[in-house]
């Protein structure tokens, strides 16, 4: 097979947790561009399925699906759907997050909790669901979508002069968790043939960021810019592939060189 042939996802289907989010789009995107039958999912059903309309319109196989990733029955209610019409899951990429701690540190501590629910308990309970069917068929690929601040502490340098600030500790809890929970799924199983590993995105622009913010960031980066809206795609189709078959466990920065300066 040509180097290049390893990349392409006809056949193969998968699975974006939210995706009509900023990085979902993209990840998205990417996959059903790159020919994967590709399934949508979240609670947000009418916004996911306005992204879908849009790829089935230039002729990609995208299709939106209701998950709870709170519901265990939901999870197992959307594998059952996607079994249903397709057979098999060969991707499954973790990207759905809930970021209830507006207040951030101070936050009342039922919204640690409502945050964990969803982002540690309730991907937990997804990736056990679609890692069994993988591991049943012979293989697949679980990408984790992780954060730089699961790498790193928050620099509060970077929201002088805005009314911004970086103390969510349910974020960097469980950004940071996600890493080591991805070495243990890919330990677990890598007998099966399934690999499992995880993005740590960096910040990604948007023009409603404060200016002072934008400049501080960027200049914290080797790149002197923040990502933009197609920066993930590449390597989400790497991990996605037949060109990762050797790679597993692995916690990948893609950051400009946030997490390297």
């Amino acid at each position: 097979m040509a180097i290049l042939d390893k990349f392409a996802l006809q056949g193969k289907v998968a699975l974006v947790t939210g995706g009509a989010g900023r990085y979902g789009r993209q990840i998205v995107a990417a996959l059903a561009e790159a020919g994967a039958q590709t399934y949508m999912a979240a609670r947000s059903l009418e916004a996911l399925e306005a992204v879908a309309a849009a790829h089935r319109a230039a002729g990609r196989d995208v299709a939106a699906l209701p998950l709870d990733q709170t519901n265990e029955g939901s999870i197992l209610a959307l594998r059952e759907a996607i079994l249903a019409r397709s057979g098999r899951v060969d991707v499954l990429v973790n990207n759905a997050v809930a970021r209830p701690m507006t207040q951030g540190f101070h936050d009342d501590a039922a919204r640690f909790a409502e945050s964990m629910q969803a982002n540690a308990t309730g991907l937990f309970m997804i990736t056990r669901a679609f890692g069994d069917v993988m591991a049943g068929q012979g293989g697949g690929a679980i990408i984790n979508i992780g954060s730089i601040q699961g790498m790193v502490g928050p620099d509060p340098t970077l929201y002088r002069e805005t009314e911004m600030h970086g103390w969510y500790p349910d974020y960097f809890f469980h950004k940071g968790g996600l890493i080591n929970l991805t070495r243990f799924v890919a330990s677990y199983y890598g007998p099966q043939g399934v690999r499992c590993n995880c993005i740590s995105a960096g910040g990604l622009f948007s023009e409603s960021m404060p200016e002072p913010f934008v400049r501080q960031y960027s200049d914290r980066t080797f790149l002197g810019r923040l990502a933009n809206d197609t920066d993930l795609m590449g390597i989400v189709v790497f991990l996605a592939s037949d060109a990762s078959l050797y790679i597993t466990g692995a916690n990948i920065p893609v950051d400009g060189g946030y997490t390297a300066k």
